[in-house]
């Protein structure tokens, strides 16, 4: 992989760059968002919880209107105008003293997280050729789960001194990669031609929607998000309710250490193989998965036994995540990548419901029937898939918009 990343040009691993440096600055601080929200506005836990949530929803619907931006404004004023949003976030979270300020700080580091990401997507389909792509997307995931992976530990590190120390850690990686990308950033990337005529965002949303293809995905997405975007919520959740609390924390660091070194050594191995030419099948095999690792949670009896199904699970998630991504950039038209990209992120609803779905079927139904309403959402979720891929383009979704 390194051999790969050193072949990319300087735009490409600036964009690469992105991704882990502002993954890690998010990560750092998220394992801690509970406690600090607890000690410093007297927060319930259920009451943190909403906060956190709808936070990240809000974030993930605002983000499709970001989507219309990367489009629209280039990409080095963009990245830039972001990043130091980002990093304001975090500020305004280590300033607050009123929740509503505190909360509205959130939504904005999630929202400018969210489009950095589509940005980071585009600016690939802008810099490299469409067979390049599926292996750049997996550098891209294992960049991503390095961060959400050593985030917490430097946060814990830090933290010890002052609960506080984690957020000036974020504002100095944020305002690091400001730095790094106002120096050497490329200030002719563009994702569309600057020539195109403006176009309302609502007009461009009516284009996305006649779409059928993206809008079957999306929803494929945003169901199978319910099942592996938040899984260590729910089978927390779950674990809690069939056993006592040293049992819970065993089985969770052991899934997360698992899951963690499972993603990092194989999806790059792994995502190079995927290519446009045969999706559908990747598409399959991975949610196949998906279903193996459910029901070998159903069915664990030990943490060697969770560990098993985890690995099993994790590998249908190296496979999804860049066939979803290979999936988008196959048919978005490159004058709204951004958009098309927007709309995927909406999967972050399903990862944002999955823990409510599966707190209530817990608090109302036998513990075993959470995971029939997961394989349910994993075939509901894969129909979609494959009635998007099986449609063809619509011709009167003009070229430019």
């Amino acid at each position: 992989m390194l051999k790969t990343i050193k072949n990319y040009p300087r735009s490409v691993n600036l964009l690469l760059s992105a991704t882990l440096v502002l993954t890690l600055a998010k990560a750092i601080t998220f394992p801690y968002m509970v406690i600090y929200l607890s000690s410093h506005f007297a927060l319930g836990i259920s009451e943190v919880g909403l906060v956190i949530g709808s936070s990240l929803i809000v974030g993930s619907l605002l983000s499709v209107y970001g989507g219309f931006l990367v489009d629209r404004v280039n990409s080095y004023r963009l990245l830039l105008g972001l990043s130091l949003l980002f990093v304001l976030g975090f500020v305004g979270t280590l300033l607050a003293r009123e929740l509503w300020l505190f909360y509205s700080c959130l939504i904005l580091i999630n929202l400018a997280y969210a489009v950095i990401d589509i940005a980071v997507k585009a600016g690939f389909a802008s810099l490299l050729p469409l067979d390049a792509r599926s292996e750049v997307f997996s550098i891209k995931y294992t960049l991503t789960n390095i961060g959400y992976a050593v985030g917490p530990f430097l946060g814990a590190m830090v933290a010890k001194v002052d609960m506080s120390l984690p957020f000036v850690l974020s504002v100095l990686l944020g305002m690091g990669f400001f730095l790094l990308y106002w120096r050497w950033g490329d200030r002719s990337l563009a994702t569309v031609d600057s020539a195109q005529k403006p176009v309302p965002f609502l007009a461009v949303g009516r284009v996305l929607l006649r779409d059928h293809r993206l809008v079957c995905f999306t929803l494929g997405g945003l169901l199978s998000a319910v099942v592996f975007g938040q899984f260590t919520a729910y089978l927390s959740q779950y674990l809690v309710t069939t056993s006592d609390a040293e049992y819970t924390y065993t089985v969770i660091s052991a899934i997360l250490t698992t899951n963690a070194l499972l993603v990092i050594a194989l999806q790059y191995v792994i995502g190079r193989q995927i290519s446009h030419r045969h999706l559908s099948r990747w598409l399959l095999l991975g949610l196949a998965m998906f279903m193996v690792g459910v029901i070998g949670f159903a069915l664990s009896t030990s943490v060697w036994w969770w560990v098993v199904s985890m690995a099993i699970f994790t590998v249908g998630e190296i496979i999804v995540f860049p066939a979803e991504y290979m999936f988008i950039d196959r048919i978005a038209p490159d004058h709204l990548r951004g958009m098309y990209y927007g709309a995927q992120n909406l999967s972050n609803l399903g990862a944002a419901l999955g823990p409510v779905l599966c707190g209530l079927v817990l608090a109302s139904l036998p513990a075993h029937y959470m995971f029939y309403m997961l394989a349910g959402f994993i075939v509901a979720g894969g129909l979609f898939y494959f009635i998007g891929a099986s449609l063809k383009p619509r011709p009167d979704i003009p070229p430019s918009v």
